[in-house]
């Protein structure tokens, strides 16, 4: 369910993000097991700020963006979307604490964001992973977007799947 901004599913509730997340973001940002794999790795204090100055003037400009995710008002992890910096478009990232991990809730939450970019009318959007990490590839395939092509980073070879709104399944 969708109020707004906001996201309701089962069990989690998204929102954009704001400054007064900024100390779960630091908390999630600076650990390598909730960000040693994403684009650009663990951040500093100042890339964080920087990173949420970003976020809030992208869904100014957008009216899309990235969301914290809650479960029971706890704080998890994030999800959305981001302009990448690769020329890719319109980009799905998701990142959780580590101790959320494991229970369906990046599924959860990006397939909810997911939907939420869809229905506001975005065309495309895609998800970039490295080949070696299963757990992403699982969500991103289990919500419905698909393998479309790969590049190597880094030495990683990496897999950019998408999602178009003419591919869009209607949710069962």
């Amino acid at each position: 369910m969708t109020l707004g901004r906001q996201i309701r599913t089962q069990r989690l509730v998204l929102q954009p993000v704001n400054w007064r997340d900024m100390q779960d973001m630091i908390r999630l940002k600076t650990n390598g097991a909730s960000f040693g794999r994403m684009l650009g790795g663990v951040r500093s204090l100042q890339q964080v700020e920087d990173e949420m100055a970003d976020d809030l003037a992208f869904w100014a400009k957008r009216g899309i963006g990235i969301f914290t995710i809650r479960e029971n008002d706890r704080f998890v992890g994030i999800t959305g979307l981001h302009e990448r910096p690769d020329g890719r478009g319109l980009g799905l990232r998701f990142a959780l604490v580590p101790e959320a991990a494991g229970r369906g809730i990046a599924r959860e939450a990006a397939g909810a964001a997911l939907r939420f970019a869809l229905d506001a009318g975005i065309e495309r959007v895609v998800g970039v992973t490295r080949e070696d990490n299963m757990p992403s590839r699982i969500v991103l395939g289990s919500i419905g977007m698909h393998h479309v092509e790969s590049f190597e980073r880094d030495g990683y070879l990496m897999l950019v799947y998408e999602i178009t709104q003419d591919r869009r399944v209607a949710p069962s």
